[in-house]
């Protein structure tokens, strides 16, 4: 099917006559139309770069200013206070022209040059909820003069502070403090020498290479971070570092698994279009004006993650027309332009019908091609470089790679349904790792189709983290549902263009001994698959409406339930793993927020203990408390976790050792949790509280510990997902479930008896129990 259809430029034939030439006029059209298509993304590329380089003005303002300094100019009089005669003295030609730009310049510098001293104030953070000072009321209003009007994606770019180097004094005091609960006093009486020690000697020394590289470098983590902790790992990406969304919890839009796929297809490239016109509105923190870093959105899109012996690489490519699609062991290249217009949602779904109906069997060696992603890198470079570095192989490698995404047609139904909700583990489970063969794991993300019209993705980890990806797929759930949506038949609404060629099959030449290889890393993707223990629910009783009303903080109160499941579950606390962001600064990504407290500690053990109520609620709220304290530390730059893994960085660079560091990052994190951050302002849960999202969730990070992913959906419902490993005997996904619901239940109870219900998750929503 596909080969009939592939576009050649020319063919030609040697007759005796000579040379006959033959042009294809359909394909000398599309490669026209596609280099128009590029050259207007340049174009308008050029233009953003142009208006976000001057912001927070604007090219009008330019205009403004010569006006005005014309109109001084036949006043006779002179606002700048001497200084446009200053430059003028210094242009040799054209001088009231260029006077005029250079003081547009400097009005420009001098204004981003503001709001960089303003986006680092950071007091805000710490007040009172409700609770403004007359210092940051003003710093708001100076911070809305200055943001200027209807900012791009990346105009804040330029304006965002540098992430400051902590104190080494004040980071290895925190970190003392944040492993007191955890060690005995022998335990931390060896740890406090070896801090002071530290701090007192290599720290130093580590510290002056830390601060010279901050003035140097955008940002002194980020790029150290990317490296060593995501592209120089050399075990499986799978499980290990990807993670998983999900689809609509109680809905599904359409049972047509070619037409979910029209829809949601079409919503990414328009999602890609806002982005290469920097149309999306800059990211900030809800409810502020305070713009986060939009710098990992660069690599959404058109990126694969090459592998290396000794270290991957993250490859970006500057546009890309068409997707790699999986299906039953075969790949295809689909292209999602023709005649220059983007394939509407219809089309799509023709072509991946095309794709389903097609008959063909895999080439030799082909069906399992993609577990060489998800087993061990170092296999999968050596078989990259040996099998796949020219001829068929290569350009089929470079397909998939260069492709906007990755897209699987997966034949199984996933999902969960209101009487069965183990269905939705197996989901999760899919999602996460499928059949470890038919995801390549090395693209940005991957969108998985299942055949009852579900979907989900699978996250790529090192080009950008998960609340990225999140707000375009997010995005896609609701343009496919709420804009574009599907006729009475459940097919994609429009009309097909019966010109459109059709998907194009990749052919493979695998050689017996690459055969081997895949074999080899589908074994060990395969065992790390099987060992993966997964459990996701839904918490209906209550939500963060309830929780606020007890006066706490919604993150604090789940992780402190977290704290006492697991406490219940392992009969001690442990080392605890919150991902908190730094994207305040420029070129920000993630920071640690050590949740397990000598506050926190207190509290479950009071609470487990049997003290009085008002006891365990003192105790809360204080916990409670701290733990705002150090997740404001962390997103302000003043985490523990990033500074003293730079300074581990530096001691390698230095080939030195240091007792204190390597002990730190030796430190395993038994319970890893992180929030998945819900758009509220993308989802109408009011009027449509069944188009809901169940957020998304990742491996366990250490064998014998729990990974747990968390999202409050909406004012009344929470949903975990919860990971862990089968060869451990001391963890069980499903139990610490069951732990973390009793927990929720007991702390709503204690901080507000009178809000707390009787137990109804199955009976509270029935309008909502419908076929997951």
């Amino acid at each position: 099917m596909a080969e009939a259809h592939q576009a050649v430029a020319f063919q030609f034939t040697v007759s005796p006559d000579g040379i006959d030439l033959h042009l294809s006029h359909q394909a000398l059209t599309e490669i026209y139309l596609s280099g128009v298509r590029s050259w207007k993304k340049r174009v308008i590329g050029l233009k953003n770069s142009v208006v976000t380089g001057v912001y927070p003005a604007s090219l009008s303002s330019w205009l403004f200013v010569v006006i005005a300094i014309l109109a001084t100019m036949y006043t006779r009089s002179d606002p700048s206070m001497g200084l446009i005669a200053k430059i003028q003295e210094h242009l040799p030609v054209s001088q009231s022209m260029s006077a005029h730009t250079m003081l547009w310049l400097l009005l420009i510098f001098t204004m981003r040059m503001c709001l960089k001293q303003l986006l680092s104030y950071h007091r805000w953070m710490f007040e009172k909820h409700g609770k403004m000072s007359n210092t940051t009321k003003v710093w708001v209003a100076l911070v809305r003069i200055f943001s200027g009007r209807k900012p791009l994606l990346y105009s804040y770019q330029g304006s965002l502070p540098n992430l400051p180097v902590p104190l080494i004094k004040d980071t290895v005091n925190r970190h003392l403090e944040s492993v007191r609960p955890l060690m005995d006093d022998t335990e931390y009486e060896r740890m406090t020498s070896l801090s002071e020690d530290f701090e007192s000697g290599l720290g130093k020394r580590l510290q002056w290479y830390l601060k010279l590289k901050a003035l140097w470098a955008t940002n002194y983590v980020s790029d150290w971070w990317e490296e060593y902790v995501y592209l120089r790992g050399r075990s499986p990406i799978m499980v290990n570092s990807n993670y998983y969304g999900m689809d609509f919890m109680y809905v599904t839009p359409t049972p047509i698994q070619a037409a979910r796929a029209g829809n949601s297809i079409h919503a990414y490239f328009l999602y890609r279009r806002k982005l290469n016109k920097e149309e999306l509105k800059p990211t900030r923190i809800p409810g502020t004006v305070i713009p986060l870093c939009s710098a990992q959105c660069e690599r959404m899109f058109n990126t694969t993650r090459i592998p290396g012996e000794e270290t991957d690489t993250v490859q970006h490519w500057q546009d890309s027309d068409y997707i790699a699609v999986y299906h039953r062991g075969r790949y295809f290249r689909l292209r999602m332009y023709h005649a220059g217009r983007l394939l509407s949602p219809r089309e799509i779904e023709s072509q991946i019908q095309k794709i389903l109906d097609d008959p063909s069997p895999p080439s030799k060696g082909e069906a399992k091609l993609g577990a060489l992603t998800a087993g061990d890198r170092i296999p999968w470079a050596k078989a990259r470089a040996k099998y796949f570095s020219s001829g068929v192989n290569k350009r089929s490698l470079d397909f998939i790679e260069k492709a906007a995404f990755f897209v699987t047609l997966d034949d199984d139904e996933q999902g969960g349904v209101a009487d069965d909700p183990t269905r939705i583990d197996s989901y999760a489970k899919s999602l996460l790792h499928g059949k470890c063969y038919d995801r390549w794991f090395d693209k940005s993300f991957s969108v998985v189709y299942f055949k009852n019209g579900k979907m989900g993705l699978n996250g790529e980890h090192s080009w950008a983290d998960a609340p990225v990806l999140s707000h375009a797929w997010q995005y896609v759930l609701t343009t496919d549902c709420f804009q574009l949506g599907y006729n009475a038949e459940g097919h994609c609404k429009g009309e097909v263009d019966s010109s459109l060629p059709g998907p194009q099959k990749l052919n493979w030449e695998i050689p017996p001994e690459c055969e081997e290889q895949i074999s080899g890393s589908l074994a060990v993707a395969q065992a790390l698959a099987d060992d993966v223990d997964v459990h996701v629910f839904s918490f209906e009783e209550f939500g963060k409406g309830k929780i606020k009303k007890c006066r706490v903080s919604p993150d604090a109160f789940i992780q402190l339930t977290l704290q006492l499941a697991h406490y219940r579950n392992q009969g001690r606390f442990c080392l605890t793993y919150e991902a908190s962001m730094t994207r305040l600064f420029k070129e920000g990504r993630t920071e640690t927020v050590r949740s397990c407290t000598n506050e926190s500690c207190a509290f479950v053990r009071a609470l487990e203990g049997g003290e009085d109520a008002d006891v365990c609620r003192r105790l809360f709220h204080e916990a409670s408390e701290k733990h705002q304290q150090l997740y404001r530390m962390a997103m302000t730059g003043a985490g523990i976790d990033r500074h003293l893994f730079c300074l581990y960085v530096v001691s390698k660079y230095l080939q030195v050792e240091s007792p204190f560091l390597k002990e730190v990052l030796s430190e395993p994190w038994r319970l890893s949790t992180s929030q998945t951050p819900l758009q509220v302002e993308m989802f109408d849960l009011v009027n449509h509280p069944e188009y809901v999202s169940c957020g998304g969730g990742f491996g366990p990070v250490a064998d014998d510990g729990y990974g747990v992913s968390y999202c409050a959906l909406g004012e009344k419902m929470l949903s975990f997902h919860i990971t862990c490993k089968h060869s451990c005997p001391n963890t069980d996904a499903n139990t610490f479930g069951g732990e973390i619901r009793k927990a929720l239940r007991d702390l709503l109870q204690l901080l507000s008896p009178e809000q707390a219900e009787p137990r109804k998750a199955a009976a509270q929503r029935p309008e909502l129990k419908k076929d997951l």
